[in-house]
């Protein structure tokens, strides 16, 4: 593996450190976190980094409060916050009391909502930034980015047997060891049997009762089984879009398993070829543009489109004060569906894209034009913020 990857959340994390008492910087376990911290706290003179999956580091904030009073003028850094969530409740007095903005890193791997019982006392003094796996603009191959998913050890793996090997693992781990260690109590084989099915309908609506009756439990056990999928970044449910449209429409959120190398592993896709072979590669680039696009542009609100006779637009984006629409195309001369045209009309949107594995960018009607997925980034950070 090479050495460190420079992040687009740095900038980010020192402008919250400049706001907050504390920040957190939350994602799944192996995107980065704790490296990242610890590039950025290096550069920062007073500072102080503590694993609390060590046992060591957990005895020296047995008494948060000496421990804190011993670092006052530093920025210390807690990483795996969730291993030891009761110290939020002794936090807030410490940070009245200091009064010191960028006093505290906290990074954990379980999200902000399943944090938030823990959190709650700190309303209004905690800043939270979630770190995702690497996006198509912090890597150079964007294919690889693809095929093997974008957590550091998979991508930048020394060839596919090691990145595979990695993602087998980080799978076996999540199952068998960080979901218990947050307190969820699932059945391994039920889990893992239901992230398989995921994966095989990435990109397509979830139907709650037929995943039931596939593993053996309830439409409600698997809405909650999916709902701490989700909360552990591990999958995203994303919503249809409703508001202001006069037509019979789909209610389900469609489903993605958020990782694509995640993905090809509980598909056993072990190499580009076999991605590009496979009957799942429109989902599969579907889930890659989708994922990459709304964690680029994380303050925004993403949903997809669907009537009831099946017209849809892939991701529909929503700005303060315009609709935008992509569709996601896995073929060099992509051509949209009649329904595409149509669903365009319904929401009024001010441009569309069809974002498509090529390296140019062209225009087929006026306000929809083919592009990458590199270019349309860099133009829609452009549009956006000429446009709002």
């Amino acid at each position: 593996m090479r050495g460190y990857v420079q992040r687009g959340l740095e900038n980010q994390l020192h402008k919250y450190l400049d706001v907050f008492p504390v920040v957190a910087i939350l994602g799944p376990r192996q995107c980065g976190k704790s490296t990242t911290a610890k590039e950025v706290i290096s550069n920062i003179k007073n500072s102080v980094y503590l694993d609390l999956e060590r046992k060591a580091d957990r005895n020296k904030v047995t008494d948060i409060d000496l421990y804190m009073a011993s670092h006052k003028n530093d920025l210390v850094c807690l990483d795996e916050i969730q291993r030891l969530p009761e110290i939020f409740q002794d936090l807030r007095p410490i940070v009245d009391e200091h009064g010191k903005n960028g006093h505290l890193l906290i990074l954990g791997s379980a999200s902000k909502d399943l944090l938030r019982q823990s959190s709650e006392s700190l309303a209004g003094r905690i800043g939270f930034l979630e770190l995702t796996p690497f996006l198509s603009e912090e890597v150079d191959d964007s294919r690889k980015l693809w095929t093997r998913g974008g957590f550091p050890r998979s991508y930048l793996a020394r060839d596919e047997e090691q990145s595979n090997l990695w993602r087998e693992n980080f799978i076996t781990t999540y199952l068998e060891r960080d979901l218990p260690g947050l307190g969820l109590r699932i059945p391994p084989g039920v889990l893992d049997r239901l992230w398989t099915m995921c994966a095989h309908i990435s990109a397509e609506l979830l139907n709650s009762s037929k995943l039931g009756s596939a593993i053996g439990v309830s439409h409600t056990t698997v809405r909650r089984y999916m709902e701490i999928l989700a909360e552990t970044f591990m999958v995203r449910l994303l919503r249809p879009y409703h508001a202001n449209v006069k037509k019979r429409l789909v209610k389900s959120p469609k489903l993605f398993v958020r990782d694509t190398g995640v993905l090809h592993a509980l598909l056993n896709i072990k190499s580009h070829d076999d991605l590009l072979g496979s009957p799942k590669a429109g989902q599969s680039w579907e889930t890659f543009v989708v994922e990459q696009i709304i964690n680029q542009f994380p303050s925004l609100h993403f949903y997809f489109y669907r009537t009831a006779d099946g017209a849809e637009i892939d991701l529909v984006i929503e700005t303060a004060n315009n609709l935008y629409a992509i569709e996601c195309k896995l073929s060099t001369a992509p051509k949209p569906s009649r329904g595409f045209w149509h669903c365009l009309e319904d929401l009024a949107v001010k441009k569309s894209w069809i974002i498509a594995p090529i390296e140019d960018s062209y225009q087929i009607e006026k306000g929809v034009t083919v592009t990458s997925l590199r270019r349309f980034i860099a133009e829609f950070s452009n549009t956006d913020k000429s446009s709002e």
